[in-house]
């Protein structure tokens, strides 16, 4: 009787417990349980004033990656406008994009390293990581810093990117005489235009006519400009 007074008691405490976890990233969620399964969760960048659903991934490189970025069949349009790139869309279930404002954050407010996992319409896989990674501020166009590449067969698509802000169609950044985000029907960290289009239009693979040239999901260090991949996902986790 009295061992069911004193739980009794501590369930509230439990509850409150529970109830104030607000992980920050995934990797606050993997460091809780390191069982915790890939998928589905609610993390809190912006603290308490904001959250955002995403899916984390528990398995690639020892797991508690925060997925900011994700491509997997092509039933989202990545092309769209800077409100969007900046506050994210689409379905952690799913496609998506993290958005520019909770990237920032969260780079901002911790040190990362970055994983892009990707895979072409034959079944093959590569990787490319690198030990450095964060977003400035939405008043420094969200300029990109990425350095310290590891090739997991990907090659380095990345790094030319470095130092770029960010443009999408109707907010051009590039140093390109023209509009990259439109004319490669995409959205990125561009300059002269891209090496990695991780946000272009979905076309299936191979481009043999050489048609739309750029326009694809690329990583041009592993498939070319004019091969569109089958998935990829970025994603960030802390340095350990």
């Amino acid at each position: 009787m009295k061992l069911v007074l004193v739980l009794l008691l501590m369930a509230p405490v439990l509850i409150s417990c529970t109830a104030l976890f607000q992980p920050f990233d995934c990797s606050d969620i993997h460091s809780r349980d390191n069982k915790s399964p890939s998928g589905e969760y609610t993390i809190y960048p912006i603290r308490l004033s904001s959250d955002a659903k995403v899916h984390c991934d528990m398995e690639s490189a020892g797991g508690g990656w925060t997925v900011i970025q994700r491509r997997i069949d092509g039933s989202l349009n990545f092309y769209r406008p800077w409100d969007q790139y900046r506050s994210g869309f689409g379905s952690a279930a799913g496609e998506y994009w993290l958005g520019l404002e909770n990237i920032h954050q969260l780079t901002h407010q911790r040190n990362y390293e970055l994983l892009v996992n990707m895979e072409d319409f034959e079944g093959n896989k590569a990787f490319a990581r690198y030990s450095s990674f964060s977003v400035e501020a939405e008043h420094d166009g969200y300029t990109l810093h990425v350095s310290g590449f590891t090739d997991g067969g990907a090659g380095d698509a990345l790094s030319y990117h470095n130092g770029m802000k960010f443009s999408t169609f109707d907010k051009d950044q590039d140093t390109s005489l023209g509009n990259c985000a439109k004319s490669n029907q995409g959205a990125f960290w561009l300059k002269k235009c891209h090496f990695a289009n991780p946000n272009g239009a979905y076309l299936w693979g191979a481009d043999a006519t050489q048609s739309h040239s750029g326009d694809g999901v690329v990583w041009s260090s592993w498939k070319g400009q004019d091969y569109s991949l089958k998935t990829i996902s970025m994603m960030i986790r802390p340095v350990q």
